[in-house]
């Protein structure tokens, strides 16, 4: 028992570290439980931290997994064969080797001295990649382990943004401009007592058109989020960039998000968001954005970009007329959706089929590669293409 406050501690820092949310007071509570209770098998143990450190369903794959490591060590030459398995892998167990890697890294690599035989998978890994930096630009966002969403992000904050500026119907004082401004040339010409009169002139203001982005945040875009997110702060640099936040409800976060740091903007925007990895109510959060916000944030026509899968649960004619009503308020409405990435994707659910037929431009988002076809499709100003078509 000398050691027990110790090692949960550990195992607090390691869960914090692979994305669960574990403060100093649940770690507290954890040691007094344990020493209160008594410790008895390896259930009793694993139910009581579990039901104090994980807070949200999606969580619980990363415990179980951070349990199993910290109690028992898997063989390095298990890892081997697993690795060198020519048998394919389910969708469903990439995304819990991802979680296993996650863990891993907090439990052996960021938190205290790293272990010999992580370097000798490491080494494997190596020699069946051609390049890392070519896997790490088409490697799905689901699939990324902690590292590698930090060098992701990284890398999305070092994207060449696009400058693309239009004409607006603003004037401003341009000595070569085409337009007479004569009463500028009025207020000129009192400086010699109207004797003489200089030919003022105005030109067009250009600017790059600003972007308004409603993202998805519910439980089924957790791992697409911060990622966007931090496509968006980075583009937010360049142009002004209006974003909202939707899940069960719809949040304004243009604020948060203009933060200097990306750390503290992603921190900012986190907090302000209610039901973050919750549900989807596409139809209500479009519809609150257009009755709230609309007149607001589109009267420059702006290019809106949506990152949404499209999955709503409760998809009628509601969603079918805000999904209308927002794409003639601007100047282009781009759809993001990361299923996207499946070379089989056809348009079958509901809310899918009510919202293509309104969009400008239907593209993925999913890796880094997307994001950056994406900072050249707002470069080259987004041209219109055809969406695939809707099977009923």
């Amino acid at each position: 028992m000398s050691h027990l406050p110790e090692n949960i501690a550990y195992f607090g820092r390691a869960l914090r570290a692979a994305g669960l949310p574990v403060g100093p007071g649940r770690i507290l509570d954890a040691v007094a439980a344990l020493e209160a209770g008594g410790i008895g098998g390896r259930a009793d143990v694993y139910w009581t931290l579990h039901a104090l450190f994980v807070s949200r369903h999606e969580d619980s794959a990363v415990f179980d997994q951070a349990f199993r490591l910290f109690w028992r060590r898997r063989a390095h030459q298990e890892k081997l064969m697993a690795l060198l398995s020519p048998v394919a892998v389910p969708a469903r167990a990439q995304k819990r080797e991802s979680i296993l890697k996650r863990v891993e890294e907090a439990l052996f690599a960021g938190i205290g001295t790293p272990r010999p035989q992580e370097k000798a998978r490491l080494e494997v890994e190596a020699r069946l990649a051609a390049s890392a930096e070519d896997v790490l630009r088409t490697r799905d966002f689901a699939q990324m382990s902690a590292a590698e969403l930090r060098q992701a992000c990284a890398r999305i904050a070092a994207l060449r943004m696009p400058d693309d500026r239009a004409r607006t119907r603003r004037l401003r004082p341009d000595p070569r401009g085409r337009l007479a401004d004569f009463r500028a040339s009025l207020r000129a010409g009192l400086a010699s007592g109207g004797d003489l009169l200089p030919l003022k002139r105005r030109g067009v203001v250009h600017r790059p058109p600003p972007v308004v982005a409603l993202v998805d945040i519910s439980g089924s875009m957790a791992d697409y989020s911060r990622p966007i997110l931090s496509f968006l702060h980075a583009l937010g640099e360049r142009r002004q960039v209006s974003t909202f936040l939707f899940g069960t409800r719809l949040t304004n976060v243009t604020r948060a998000l203009k933060r200097r740091d990306p750390d503290a903007a992603l921190a900012a925007v986190a907090g302000a968001a209610q039901d973050w990895a919750g549900g989807t109510r596409i139809g209500p959060s479009l519809h609150a954005f257009n009755k709230a916000w609309s007149r607001r944030v589109l009267a420059q026509d702006p290019v809106v970009l949506l990152f949404t899968d499209g999955l709503e649960r409760d998809a009628d004619a509601q969603l079918s007329a805000e999904m209308d009503r927002l794409h003639r308020s601007c100047r282009r409405l781009v759809w993001l959706n990361p299923l996207l990435r499946f070379a089989a994707f056809e348009p079958k659910a509901r809310g899918v089929a009510a919202m293509l037929p309104h969009v400008d431009d239907f593209r993925p988002v999913h890796d880094l590669k997307s994001l950056e076809a994406l900072a050249a499709a707002l470069a080259a100003g987004v041209s219109r293409s055809p969406p695939p078509p809707v099977r009923r």
